[in-house]
C-alpha cells in the first residue's frame, strides 16, 4: 500500500467566504506517475549532437535482462541518474542511454527450466525491466536502446570479427580450455574464480582439449598496460588489478637441450641468476612436446595417467599454496646449458602451460615450491646464492633461501651480487645461443568460443577445398535461428540443425559447413557503448561523426567485479576499432566509478539455513519452529535469501524514497548496509520537505526569491548565507567527489534552518518570505537530481510553468558566504585580559563559551571558581571570580 502523509486542513482563500476544506497529501505513486508521463510525452531526455555545447556522456553498465531489477541495479542507476541530471542542469549536452546485455547462458538455462525459448524469455524480461526502470524515474534516452541479441546489433560485431580474422587478430587453434560442466561450455581464463565457474561458484572448472577461436589481445598487452598510467579518473584498485592480470615481467628464455634428441626445451624465468642451481626441469601436463617426448618410454603409461588426473583439477587449485606438489619422472633428461650436467625431466601439477613457456627450470635451494618437490622426490640440491654474512649447506637446509646475496657455484659469476648478475648471465646465454633476455606477459589471448546456443554466431564457413573461409560481408549477419527447440541437457542445437550448419563455400560454391560455436557474450559488451551513439545506423558498426562527438564515455559506473573481464576487453576492442579506422580514441572510458555492493544481514535457522523475512516470526522459523539467529551482513543474493524487492518498496514508499536512501546511506564507492529504518527516515524527510512547501505555499507565491541585493541583517542574513553555503557544498560534493550522502546532509541542514526561521519571532514581512523562498526553492533544485518527482511537483506548486529539468543549477554568491565578525573584549575582575573575534550572528551564550575557552583567560582564571559571567551588548564579557 502506498504511503500517504496527511498534512493539515485549512480554509482555501478566494472562495467567497466559503470554508473549503483541502487535504494535502504526499502521494508518491500519483506524483511519480504524473511526472514520468510528462517527461516521456515531452521527450525531455532525448538528446542529439550539438557542436555548440559541451557534451557529457554518462553511462552505467547495462544489465543482463534477468526479469526483475535488484537493489544493486537501483543503486548503480540512481548514482548515474543524479550525475546525468546534475550535468544537464549545468548546461551540458548529456547522453544517458540504456540497453540490454541480452545474450548468454542464464537466459538459455532459464528457458530450459521454464520450457520456453531464450528469445521469448529474454524479450519478456526486457519489457518488464524496462517498465521497472521507468518507474524509478531514470532519465534515459530510450530512443537509443540497444539489445545485443538483435541481429541489427550483432551484424556489426560479426563484421568486426571478419576483419580481425583477415588481420590475424582472430584465429583458431586446438588447446586446453577451461570447461564448466554446469554451463556445458568453455570459459575464458578471466571467468574462472578461485577454481570455479564465475557463474556457478560451486562448480569446479576442469581442463579440456578442443578447438577454439581466440582474439589476439596479447598484441595489445604492452599498450594497454602503458595507458593504465594515463587514466587518472580510474580507481587505483582497478588499474592495479588489470596491471597484475596483464602481468608484465622481465626475464630470460633459456634453452635446455634434450639428451638423445635434437630438440630444445625453452623455459622462461625471471631468475636466470640461479640457472647454475637448476637440478631438474618440469613440464606442465598440457605441454605439446610432452607426448612425443615420452612416446615408447617405460614411463609413458604412468605419465599419461598423471596428465589425465591433473587436467581434471583447475589451475587455481593446482597452484594453491596448500596443494601438495606432485609429479612424475618422464624417463628423459636434458642438459643444464651452463653446467652441461644431465638433469631429469618431470611433469608437475604446479606448472601451468599458460604462463611463460609451460616448462620451468627447478632450483630447489632458492625456490620453496621447487624445494618441496625436490625433497619429496629426493632430487639433488645445489646452493648458488650465499646470504650476506652466512653460508648455506644443502645437507642442512630445511627450506629454500629466496633472498639476495652473492653468487657461488656459478662459474665465472662467482662473487657477484645475484641481482646485478641477471643481465650478465642473460648475455652469456645469448652469446652461446642458449637463451636471451625477454619480456613476458601473464595475459593470454581471449578464448571467445562458446558451445552454447544463445549467442552471436561466429561468421566462419569450413570448406574441404578452401579451408576456413570468413562469411562475406554481403552475407552478414549470420542470423541465429529462433525456431530451434532447446535440448534438456543444455547442449547447443546448432550442430544438429542442418538448416543452420549446411551451406555453400563462398569461394568455390561446393558444400560446406558453418561454425556452430557462438561468441562469448563479453564480445557484445566490449563495444555497446559506441553503438549507443548511433544505434540506428545501418551502414556499419560506427557512424563516425556521431561517435566522434560523444565518445569516449566521460563517466562510466559499474561494479568492481568487472575490473578484469569487461573493462579489460573493452579497452582491447576499442583499440581494434581504432586500428580499423572506426574510432579516433584509444581509451573508451575517461572516468570510472566502481560502486560498492548492497549488503544485508542474513537470518538463519539450524534446519533450513537461510530464511526469508516472511519465514521468521517472533524470532523463530515458521517452517520448523527452530530459533532464528541473525547472520553476518553480506551482499544481497537470492541464495542467501536476504534480498529486498525494489518493486515492493516503490509501492510502499515511492521511487524517490528508495533513490534517496541508496544515496544517503553510504558514499557510492563503499558498500551500502541495508536498513529498513533508513528507508523510513528518507520517507520522513521527504514528507517534511513536502509540508514545508504545502504549509507555506500561499505566502511563498506572493514574493520573488531573495536576489542578494537586499539589505539583510540578523536571522535573514544568516539564512541567506546558509542557502549559498549549501549550494557551494552540494555542488562540490556532486561535481568533485560524488559524495551524495554529504550533499543530502547539507540540504537537510538547510531545511532545518528554514523551519527554525519559520518558528522564530522574526517579522513575517515580504522580505522575510523572499529570503525563505530563496532557501525553499534552492532546497528543491538541489534535491531534484536525487528525488526528481517530488521536486518537480513542488516546483510546479510554487508557480513555475517550466519543468524543473530545464531550470539551471544555482550558483552560490561569494559575497553571501562571508561571515561578519565582531570584536569582543574580555575582562577578568574588571581588567582586560584578551580580545577575540566572533561571528556577528553569535548569541550571548555562544560568546560566553568562546570567552571562557580563551587560553589567555584560562591562565588568569587559574582554576578559580566563577562567580558570574556578564555579556554586555555582545561586545564585552566581564568574568568575575
Amino acid at each position: 500500500m502506498i504511503r500517504k502523509v496527511f498534512i493539515r486542513e485549512h480554509s482555501k482563500p478566494g472562495t467567497k467566504g466559503e470554508n473549503v476544506i483541502q487535504t494535502m497529501n504526499y502521494n508518491p505513486e500519483e506524483i511519480e506517475k504524473k511526472w514520468q508521463t510528462y517527461w516521456e510525452k515531452e521527450s525531455l531526455f532525448k538528446v542529439a549532437e550539438d557542436r555548440g555545447r559541451e557534451k557529457y556522456y554518462l553511462l552505467e553498465m547495462f544489465p543482463y535482462p534477468s526479469g526483475k531489477i535488484h537493489m544493486g541495479h537501483v543503486r548503480n542507476y540512481t548514482i548515474g541518474d543524479v550525475v546525468a541530471r546534475y550535468k544537464r542542469m549545468k548546461g551540458l549536452n548529456v547522453l544517458h542511454p540504456m540497453g540490454w546485455d541480452a545474450f548468454g547462458l542464464p537466459a538459455e538455462n532459464a528457458a530450459i527450466e521454464n520450457n520456453t525459448h531464450p528469445a521469448a524469455w529474454t524479450y519478456a524480461n526486457i519489457a518488464n525491466m524496462k517498465a521497472q526502470l521507468k518507474r524509478m524515474g531514470f532519465s534515459y534516452d530510450w530512443d537509443r536502446e540497444v539489445t545485443t541479441c538483435d541481429p541489427a546489433y550483432y551484424h556489426w560485431e560479426q563484421l568486426v570479427f571478419v576483419k580481425m580474422l583477415e588481420k590475424g587478430l582472430a584465429y583458431k587453434k586446438r588447446t586446453f580450455v577451461n570447461w564448466c560442466e554446469a554451463c556445458g561450455t568453455v570459459l575464458a581464463k578471466e571467468q574462472v574464480e578461485n577454481g570455479c565457474c564465475w557463474r556457478h561458484t560451486d562448480q569446479e572448472v576442469v581442463l579440456k582439449e578442443m578447438d577454439s577461436w581466440f582474439f589476439k589481445i596479447t598484441d595489445y598487452a604492452e599498450e594497454i598496460l602503458a595507458f593504465s598510467d594515463e587514466l587518472p579518473g580510474w580507481p587505483e584498485r582497478v588499474l592495479t588489478m588489470q596491471k597484475n592480470w596483464i602481468g608484465k615481467s622481465y626475464g630470460a628464455i633459456i634453452r635446455f637441450p634434450v639428451v638423445g634428441g635434437n630438440n630444445m626445451i625453452e623455459v622462461y624465468t625471471t631468475r636466470q641468476d640461479t640457472v647454475f642451481g637448476a637440478t631438474f626441469l618440469c613440464f606442465a601436463p598440457e605441454h605439446p612436446m610432452l607426448r612425443a617426448l615420452i612416446k615408447g618410454r617405460p614411463q609413458e603409461r604412468e605419465v599419461l595417467a598423471f596428465i589425465e588426473k591433473t587436467l581434471k583439477v583447475d589451475s587455481y587449485v593446482r597452484t594453491a599454496d596448500l596443494t601438495v606438489k606432485e609429479g612424475v619422472f618422464t624417463g628423459r633428461y636434458c642438459l643444464n646449458p651452463v653446467t652441461d650436467e644431465q638433469i631429469p625431466i618431470f611433469v608437475a601439477n604446479f606448472v601451468l602451460f599458460d604462463y611463460g613457456t609451460g616448462a620451468i627450470m627447478a632450483v630447489p635451494t632458492h625456490d620453496q615450491r621447487d624445494f618441496e618437490f625436490a625433497t619429496k622426490y629426493k632430487l639433488p640440491l645445489r646452493v648458488v646464492i650465499r646470504p650476506p654474512g652466512g653460508n648455506l649447506s644443502e645437507e642442512t637446509m630445511t627450506e629454500a633461501y629466496e633472498g639476495e646475496g652473492l653468487l657461488v657455484n656459478s662459474g665465472p659469476f662467482n662473487g657477484k651480487k645475484n641481482l646485478a648478475a641477471l643481465d650478465l648471465i642473460a648475455s652469456y646465454l645469448e652469446s652461446r645461443g642458449l637463451g636471451h633476455k625477454t619480456v613476458n606477459f601473464r595475459l593470454r589471448d581471449w578464448n571467445i568460443s562458446r558451445q552454447r546456443y544463445w549467442g552471436a554466431p561466429i561468421p566462419v564457413i569450413y570448406c574441404d577445398s578452401c579451408g576456413t573461409v570468413p562469411v562475406p560481408e554481403k552475407d552478414l549477419p549470420v542470423v541465429l535461428p529462433l525456431d530451434l527447440a532447446m535440448r534438456p541437457n543444455g547442449a547447443s542445437p546448432l550442430p544438429l540443425e542442418p538448416s543452420f550448419y549446411k551451406t555453400t563455400c563462398p569461394k568455390c560454391g561446393r558444400s560446406a559447413r558453418r561454425e556452430t560455436d557462438t561468441m562469448d557474450t563479453f564480445v557484445e559488451s566490449s563495444w555497446y557503448f559506441e553503438r549507443y551513439a548511433c544505434p540506428h545506423y545501418d551502414e556499419g558498426p560506427i557512424e563516425h561523426e556521431k561517435v566522434d562527438y560523444w565518445l569516449p564515455v566521460d563517466q562510466y559506473i559499474g561494479g568492481i567485479e568487472h575490473a578484469i573481464l569487461h573493462l579489460l576487453y573493452s579497452r582491447f576492442f576499442t583499440r581494434v576499432l581504432r586500428d580499423f579506422g572506426e574510432v579516433s580514441y584509444s581509451e573508451p572510458f575517461t572516468n570510472l566509478l566502481t560502486q560498492g555492493m548492497v549488503c544485508k544481514e542474513t537470518q538463519e535457522c539450524p534446519r533450513h539455513r537461510y530464511l526469508y523475512p516472511k519465514d521468521v516470526k517472533d524470532g523463530r522459523c515458521v517452517l520448523c519452529d527452530s530459533p532464528v539467529t541473525v547472520g553476518p551482513t553480506v551482499k544481497m543474493s537470492k541464495s542467501k535469501k536476504n534480498v529486498v524487492d525494489p518493486e515492493e518498496l516503490i509501492g510502499r514508499y515511492g521511487a524517490d524514497t528508495l533513490r534517496m536512501f541508496c544515496l544517503f546511506a553510504s558514499p557510492p564507492e563503499k558498500d551500502l548496509e541495508w536498513s529498513d529504518q533508513g528507508v523510513e527516515g528518507s520517507f520522513r524527510f521527504l514528507s517534511r520537505v513536502w509540508r514545508l512547501v504545502e504549509e507555506n505555499v500561499e505566502d511563498l507565491e506572493k514574493v520573488s526569491p531573495c536576489s542578494g541585493e537586499e539589505d539583510l541583517s540578523g536571522n535573514l542574513r544568516d539564512l541567506h548565507r546558509k542557502t549559498h553555503q549549501t549550494i557551494k557544498k552540494v555542488s562540490g560534493d556532486i561535481e568533485d567527489r560524488f559524495h551524495f550522502n554529504t550533499a543530502i546532509s547539507a540540504v537537510m541542514e538547510l531545511v532545518n534552518e528554514v523551519n527554525r526561521m519559520l518558528a522564530s519571532d522574526t517579522p513575517k514581512d515580504s522580505l522575510f518570505w523572499s529570503v525563505v523562498k530563496e532557501a525553499v526553492e534552492t532546497t528543491i533544485v538541489l534535491l531534484s537530481p536525487v528525488v526528481p518527482h517530488i521536486t518537480e511537483e513542488l516546483w510546479e506548486r510554487l508557480g513555475h510553468k517550466e519543468s524543473l529539468l530545464l531550470a539551471p543549477w544555482p550558483a552560490f554568491r561569494v559575497e553571501a558566504l562571508a561571515v561578519e565578525k565582531r570584536l569582543v573584549v574580555i575582562q577578568v575582575n574588571g581588567k582586560v585580559r584578551d580580545r577575540i573575534e566572533v561571528p556577528a550572528s553569535y548569541s550571548e551564550k555562544e560568546i560566553e563559551a568562546q570567552a571562557l575557552g580563551s587560553e589567555r583567560v584560562k591562565f588568569f582564571l587559574a582554576g578559580k571558581p566563577l562567580k558570574r559571567v556578564i555579556v554586555i551588548g555582545q561586545k564585552l564579557v566581564n568574568i568575575v571570580v
